[in-house]
C-alpha cells in the first residue's frame, strides 16, 4: 500500500434519531451520519455523546484521519467535479460489550475519494456522505491540481471490428452458406 502524502485529523459525528410513525414498530431508532469535523490536531479517545434529548443523540467519534494518496487523485477529482464535494464515511453497527445496550454506529473509514466510496458501496457496506467544508475543499483542490493527470484518450475501434453478440451478450456467428437438415441441403 502506498503511503499518504497528506493527512487531516478529523472526528465523525453519528446521529441516533427516533423513527416517527408506523415504521417505529419495527425499528424505533436509526443511525445516520451527522457530519465530519476537521481538527487542528489528532484527538484520541472513546466515542462520546455530545448531545442528547428524547428524540436524538449525537455521538462524536475522534481519532480518524482523512488521507490523500497520489494514486487516488482521480477519485478526488471526481469528488471535486460534483456540485457539492463531500466526505464519505463507511460505518457499521456494532454491539456493545454489555447485552442491555442497543448497537452503536461506529465509523470505520473517512475519505474524500469517489473511488473508495464506490468500492465500499459495491461491497454493500453502509456508506454515507455529508458536504465537505470550504477549507477542506480548498485543501483537496490544491492536492488534486498537483497530482491529478487525466488518462490520455484512447482511439476507439471502429464498429466493424466489434464481435457479434446476441441479445443476451453471448458470442454469435453469422453463416452465409446453406443450412443442412438431416443430411439434405435446404435452399
Amino acid at each position: 500500500m502506498t503511503m499518504p502524502i497528506q493527512t487531516l485529523p478529523v472526528a465523525v459525528r453519528m446521529r441516533r434519531e427516533r423513527v416517527p410513525g408506523a415504521m417505529s414498530r419495527w425499528q424505533p431508532w436509526r443511525w445516520t451520519l451527522d457530519g465530519v469535523q476537521p481538527l487542528a490536531s489528532p484527538l484520541a479517545g472513546l466515542p462520546d455523546c455530545v448531545e442528547r434529548n428524547g428524540n436524538r443523540q449525537v455521538w462524536l467519534h475522534p481519532g480518524f484521519e482523512a488521507s490523500l494518496y497520489r494514486d487516488d487523485a482521480e477519485g478526488y477529482y471526481l469528488n471535486l467535479s460534483t456540485t457539492a464535494p463531500c466526505w464519505f464515511v463507511l460505518w457499521r453497527l456494532e454491539e456493545e460489550p454489555t447485552v442491555d445496550v442497543e448497537p452503536i454506529a461506529r465509523p470505520q473509514v473517512v475519505t474524500l475519494s469517489y473511488h473508495d466510496a464506490g468500492r465500499w458501496l459495491d461491497a454493500q457496506e453502509s456508506v454515507e456522505q455529508v458536504p465537505a467544508q470550504a477549507e477542506v475543499v480548498a485543501w483537496l483542490r490544491a492536492f488534486t491540481l498537483v497530482h491529478y493527470r487525466p488518462e490520455p484518450k484512447r482511439r476507439q475501434r471502429p464498429e466493424s471490428f466489434r464481435g457479434l453478440t446476441d441479445r443476451f451478450g453471448q458470442p454469435a456467428s453469422v453463416s452465409t452458406g446453406w443450412r443442412r437438415e438431416g443430411g439434405h441441403d435446404v435452399g
